[in-house]
């Protein structure tokens, strides 16, 4: 079985002007995670999700589902409950694992998606799962290749170093990972280890996990600042 994680538990506080917060803005009449939450529901390869929210969120997020439902019998169905945010995002995973730990088995794939990448493709979805499914593969994750030249700042006034371009990569959402042993990953972790956490694959690296590397899409991008926001308005006012 292929599981996700919709992680809305974010504040969006980089986007100003907007007292909600981005997963929850509202474009042609839907909120953000609605998209996101489509694309799961289309994607042959999940099964099931739950969402981690606030408890002032799930019920409207089951509200909209309710609405959306009217026209698109579909939406909402592979939709299982919700879990609890926790301090930060890697916190609100750990929460999530456990939630699912009710079905999952050891072996089963968990794909960690965030509300705010509504452009996210079945594709990819795709393309994550069946490279963390490979023997000898504990996960994958999408990446970006670097355009344009990569230097490195100590103290973010002056150049201190060129780095090799070629070997530096930008990581996206989805990230597919084996249940069982991502869940013993975050688990190994202490409070204050997961508090410093930066990304998803990062437990799974510490321990020492196999994490393939997929192709990203340009497109895939996370809804962070005010211009993303225009941006993905834009486009779905031109669809």
């Amino acid at each position: 079985m292929n599981y996700a994680l919709i992680l809305s538990g974010g504040t969006g506080s980089r986007l100003k002007g907007i007292e909600i917060p981005k997963q929850y803005y509202r474009v042609r009449g839907r909120t953000v995670i609605s998209y996101c939450m489509e694309t799961i529901e289309k994607s042959e390869m999940i099964h099931a999700y739950i969402i981690v929210a606030a408890d002032e969120w799930q019920e409207k997020i089951l509200r909209e589902t309710e609405e959306i439902s009217r026209n698109n019998s579909s939406f909402g169905a592979k939709l299982k409950g919700f879990a609890k945010p926790g301090e930060n995002r890697q916190m609100s995973i750990l929460n999530g694992l456990h939630a699912l730990g009710h079905d999952a088995g050891g072996e089963d794939i968990v794909l960690v998606q965030d509300a705010a990448r509504p452009c996210t493709s079945c594709e990819l979805i795709r393309r994550c799962i069946e490279a963390a499914e490979k023997a000898g593969a504990d996960g994958a994750m999408p990446v970006l290749k670097m355009k344009d030249t990569v230097y490195y700042s100590k103290d973010g006034t002056r150049i201190d170093s060129l780095l090799e371009r070629d070997k530096i990569l930008a990581g996206q959402a989805p990230e597919a990972f084996v249940y069982g042993a991502y869940l013993r990953a975050n688990e190994a972790l202490t409070r204050e280890e997961l508090l410093c956490i930066n990304g998803s694959s990062e437990p799974a690296v510490k321990a020492g996990l196999s994490i393939a590397l997929v192709d990203g899409e340009e497109e895939n991008f996370k809804i962070t600042t005010a211009e993303d926001l225009r941006r993905f308005t834009k486009i779905m006012e031109d669809t």
